[in-house]
């Protein structure tokens, strides 16, 4: 169990399909390399594929954790989280996607409060949609790492995001710009945003074999600990 509050991070994006829940799944390889107690919060409620990556096995999940809270039948969070290894657990998304309507931002709060208390570093999994339960999330972390591809719409939506957060002095977000899809080089993308990319994932990082490692149930920064990718993963981590 973890003595100090843990670091959340939330990983997110401002479209589908580039590639967000690989990362998450990485970034908790890595954290577990580093023998970091770390759980990852699977909030993309309808469609996560965090335990069914991590092939662990979930009776209980944050819609029943946060249905026993309301109900005042909750007692302790161990009861709704799957074990992967040592280091890594999972509170899974809901095993029925009509539940999903039934969660309510304030009871993720509530969840965060007390997991914080249990490991040294939450991640959490989104979808791409502004929702009050994501807003929720987004309070309560310490960072938020937006993964984007070159793709125009994906730039234009980032863009009118960092003009928000630019409108609300927040500043706790970092840009990831997954090159596996290659369409402008770096310097447009940064014209095109008026920011910097913070950190770059090369194509290699997700032509790496990962159905592979998901058919298997494994973690290619677990398998991998010294690559070139997983060290680019080290540095956004730490």
């Amino acid at each position: 169990m973890a003595s100090n509050k843990a670091k959340i991070i939330t990983i997110t994006s401002v479209k589908g399909g580039v590639g967000k829940s690989t990362l998450v799944l990485n970034l908790a390889g890595v954290l577990s390399s580093q023998k970091q107690k770390t759980i990852i919060v699977d909030l993309d409620l309808s469609s996560g594929v965090i335990a069914a990556s991590l092939d662990v096995a979930n009776t209980n999940d944050i819609y029943s954790l946060t249905d026993d809270m309301m109900n005042n039948r909750y007692t302790n969070a161990e009861k709704y989280i799957s074990s992967y290894n040592e280091y890594i657990d999972v509170l899974a998304c809901p095993n029925d996607p009509r539940n999903t309507l039934k969660i309510f931002p304030q009871y993720i709060e509530t969840v965060l409060k007390e997991l914080k208390y249990k490991y040294d570093v939450i991640l959490i999994d989104t979808n791409h949609v502004i929702s009050e339960i994501n807003l929720a999330a987004f309070d309560e972390s310490d960072e938020i790492l937006y993964i984007l591809t070159d793709d125009l719409m994906n730039l234009k939506n980032m863009k009118t995001l960092i003009a928000i957060y630019d409108d609300m002095n927040v500043t706790k977000y970092k840009i990831i710009l997954n090159e596996n899809i290659k369409r402008l080089n770096t310097f447009e993308v940064k014209t095109i945003l008026g920011k910097e990319i913070d950190y770059t994932l090369p194509k290699s990082f997700y032509e790496e074999d990962m159905g592979k490692y998901t058919e298997n149930g494994k973690i290619m920064t677990i398998e991998k600990p010294n690559s070139k990718e997983t060290n680019i993963l080290k540095e956004i981590i730490k």
